[in-house]
């Protein structure tokens, strides 16, 4: 005889199962709507991953374990993949780093950010079992794939920037003769990785060196030579805040040294910031002043317009929509798009700032 606890699962899964079924039954289908009920994971549908586990790295950073579905093609250590999730009955994409070794089941780490609808999401809320949508790994802040990892290596990060170089090091720390990380934190506390980090260092695998901002300050590019004499004589990987990378890219120049750099931004190079002005967007009837360099992305959301997003780079186009009327500016370039309603043309509103009044159809 069953136990009660056994019976109430089974009636809370016939519960969320009826409903699902309802909600089907009062739309269209096609067959392969049924499979994906039954199985959601199956080869052929949209590719899903299940969240295996949910643990804390940190008290404002999370690492999720999510095995994903058939479809998955597997990835190249340093790459990041984009992640659906349903918050509040909407779904939102964001991309975040793979941490984890090439194999069937993979980890993304994230630190919550304040306002930031998902990573808090994931910090907070997010429960082993559920499932998510997937996007194929992508991006190219890798080993080199047609020669040996090089022998000295210097790893340059900053907060969350850490995530894609621990999929790195994890996966081929034991080709490196000599790796030398360099990385910044607010605290100790909100370090992520540190207890690893410091195994790695104990062991002589890597030197590890770390700088907590709000006691020691930002360490400047230019004092990196004090840790790192032999800086010049490694190739290079840097991820972090845009100063940073900023920063690491005009140091390695001025040295003749671009070649030997390999940066990964979280969020596009900003070059010009736009005029700002009234944004308008048409299906939800919302007006909103947008400030200069500001992408109209992050507009919209802080005023509560749902809008198509992903990586937030200007690299998936998943948030592109159409400007109907008026100007706005590439952030990356300085490029201006102005159209008016007879000709509207489509932009990426994750790296789009408005040049004076615009109009948004989503």
């Amino acid at each position: 005889m069953p136990s009660p606890s056994t019976t109430r699962r089974a009636l809370t899964g016939l519960g969320l199962g009826a409903r699902r079924f309802l909600e089907l039954a009062a739309t269209p289908l096609l067959p392969a709507d049924y499979l994906d009920l039954i199985n959601p994971m199956r080869a052929g549908a949209d590719l899903r991953g299940r969240v295996l586990a949910v643990d804390h790295e940190t008290p404002t950073s999370t690492t999720v374990t999510i095995r994903p579905g058939k479809g998955w093609r597997g990835h190249r250590p340093g790459q990041y993949t984009r992640i659906g999730v349903d918050v509040n009955g909407v779904r939102h994409w964001r991309a975040y780093s793979i941490t984890s070794l090439p194999g069937d089941v993979i980890t993304i780490s994230a630190r919550a950010i304040e306002d930031g609808v998902v990573s808090n999401h994931l910090l907070t809320h997010l429960e082993p079992g559920t499932m998510i949508m997937l996007d194929q790994a992508t991006g190219d802040f890798t080993l080199p794939a047609n020669r040996p990892a090089p022998e000295k290596a210097l790893f340059v990060t900053g907060g969350s920037g850490i995530t894609p170089v621990m999929g790195i090091l994890r996966s081929h720390l034991h080709e490196f003769r000599d790796v030398t990380v360099v990385h910044s934190a607010p605290d100790r506390e909100q370090m992520m990785f540190l207890p690893e980090l410091q195994e790695f260092h104990n062991a002589g695998c890597i030197t590890l060196h770390t700088r907590f901002t709000r006691t020691e300050g930002i360490l400047p590019v230019d004092q990196i030579a004090t840790l790192v004499p032999d800086w010049a004589e490694r190739e290079t990987w840097a991820c972090g805040p845009t100063g940073l990378l900023d920063d690491a890219e005009a140091h390695w120049a001025a040295a003749g040294l671009e070649h030997q750099l390999h940066t990964e931004r979280f969020r596009p190079r900003v070059v010009a910031a736009g005029e700002g002005g009234e944004v308008t967007f048409a299906t939800s009837e919302e007006t909103v002043e947008a400030p200069a360099g500001i992408p109209i992305l992050d507009v919209g959301e802080a005023a509560g317009v749902l809008l198509p997003s992903g990586c937030r780079m200007g690299i998936c186009f998943n948030c592109v929509v159409p400007l109907a009327e008026g100007s706005v500016r590439d952030l990356r370039t300085g490029e201006l798009t102005s159209v008016d309603p007879e000709d509207p043309q489509l932009i990426q509103t994750c790296i789009s700032a408005a040049a004076g009044p615009c109009t948004i159809t989503s």
